[in-house]
């Protein structure tokens, strides 16, 4: 299993929802999670195959920002 983060500006529980069916698509259901509690609201996907860049695209085309943490 692999892990990425990406520092995101997800803000709210109304923000999940509307990121909720784009990242379900790309990393699957129950395999991401938002830190709203983390300044950087940062985004955990955890998944067998995690392809950074379709991940960023899945939020940035829900109209979030992502970017990828070392």
């Amino acid at each position: 299993m692999e892990t990425v983060q990406f520092k995101t500006n997800i803000k709210c529980s109304g923000c999940i929802a509307a990121v909720t069916p784009a990242l379900n698509e790309v990393a699957g259901q129950d395999n991401w999670e938002v830190d709203l509690q983390s300044p950087d609201k940062v985004l955990t996907v955890s998944t067998d195959k995690v392809v950074k860049e379709e991940i960023r695209q899945a939020i940035e085309k829900a109209g979030y920002k992502a970017e990828a943490l070392v």
